[in-house]
């Protein structure tokens, strides 16, 4: 990592505009060297934190004089084109890649947000990952890569993917997207987005302007009038536009969108909360995958642990004293038969679906990610880390408190 400000020059000297320029040029210069998607500016009563998100875990980079908080949030109010003089407001905007054509980064997105000690931003950085464009390579396990070709070959249907912000949703549809491309030449293909974080050679995309006139549901109505085979839309974010989704599974098109949900079981049941019909949802969903990434053990210092074939964190310079480095795929994939199309039917709650999954040998999130433990790419405590499971020892440090 390149050196910080304060080896540059000392925080008691007022920093001229010049210096403010270099500083913010430095720590986002440092966030892409660094592989980060997300680059914080968090003021607190007598500092203004910087800290880079990598491989989904948030750190402190730095430490800056309250003195330059204001400084810093107006120079890259600057490089995002927001309104300078206006700090009593979110804002929301683009910071311009310069003239490197060979860079990794295809888009800076910055959000300025007032709290009560001061600007808060943050810039969140996309990436061109070259080795995720295909759906062979983003890491799925076989039985799911093969379902979802076998969607991919369907005329009609909808399918949802889940799982929290940053776990892959995007690369995953975009890849979905350019295997129907390749193997179907002459499909049309439309994507409403907001915003387009990945760009596809053969598709129609539409960006969703927030707080604009073309919302989710009015460009969908209108596009279904324009003869599309493929849509795919960034989000299901509310009733309306499942609706709508819902309804275009059902004459002749192939459907993909992403909605927020912890598990496949209650993808479904949102949808029935958000008004879809039970016999709407069983006849046009075809599946609901749900992904998480976790991070890959760094092989530059990962090491052996006691467990024959097993593999901990170590940490060095080249994964920042983590461990870890990069991260891997996984997911399940929950496809509708007709035992599953009863119980949806019936109105069965959570617990009834994901007892039936259970009892069919569903292969769950946390199964499928054993056979990266088994790989050495990553481990255990990773993985309960990701899949929200309190590991036995933390249950017993827990305890221990409460004496």
């Amino acid at each position: 990592m390149n050196a910080s400000y304060s080896d540059k020059r000392s925080y008691e000297s007022k920093p001229t505009a010049q210096d403010v320029v270099w500083l913010v040029d430095d720590l986002l210069g440092r966030a892409v060297q660094a592989a980060a998607s997300d680059v914080h500016f968090e003021p607190a009563g007598s500092e203004l934190t910087v800290k880079f998100r990598l491989d989904g875990v948030l750190g402190t980079v730095e430490s800056l004089p309250k003195s330059l908080a204001d400084n810093v949030i107006a120079r890259l109010k600057v490089l995002g084109g927001l309104l300078t003089y206006r700090n009593d407001i979110p804002q929301e905007g683009r910071i311009e890649i310069g003239n490197d054509p060979d860079g990794d980064v295809i888009d800076q997105r910055l959000a300025v947000f007032p709290t009560i000690h001061g600007q808060r931003a943050v810039v969140r950085l996309f990436y061109g990952h070259r080795e995720l464009t295909e759906l062979g390579q983003i890491g799925f396990s076989q039985d799911i890569y093969l379902a979802l070709e076998e969607i991919a070959a369907k005329s009609q249907g909808v399918l949802l993917l889940t799982g929290p912000a940053g776990s892959g949703k995007s690369t995953t549809l975009a890849a979905l997207l350019r295997h129907i491309l390749k193997s179907f030449p002459g499909k049309s293909i439309v994507t409403l987005e907001d915003p387009v974080e990945i760009r596809i050679e053969g598709a129609t995309q539409v960006q969703i302007t927030p707080h604009g006139q073309m919302t989710f549901p009015t460009a969908l109505r209108s596009l279904l009038r324009q003869d599309p085979e493929v849509l795919m839309i960034g989000e299901i974010r509310d009733a309306e536009t499942a609706k709508i989704v819902i309804e275009a599974g059902l004459t002749g098109h192939l459907l993909m969108s992403t909605m927020h949900s912890g598990t496949p079981a209650g993808a479904f049941l949102r949808l029935l909360e958000m008004g879809i019909e039970p016999y709407q949802v069983t006849s046009s969903v075809s599946a609901v995958l749900n992904q998480r990434l976790v991070r890959k053990l760094c092989e530059k210092c990962k090491k052996k642990d006691v467990q024959p074939g097993l593999y901990e964190a170590a940490g060095c310079d080249a994964c920042f004293g983590t461990g870890y480095k990069g991260r891997a795929l996984i997911a399940e994939i929950v496809q509708l038969d007709g035992q599953l199309r009863r119980a949806i039917l019936a109105k069965a709650d959570l617990e009834e679906l994901e007892a039936l999954l259970m009892s069919r040998g569903h292969t769950n999130i946390l199964a499928d990610g054993q056979r990266l433990i088994s790989d050495g790419v990553t481990t255990q405590q990773e993985l309960n880390k990701v899949c929200g499971i309190i590991s036995d020892e933390s249950r017993q440090f827990s305890a221990g408190d409460g004496l």
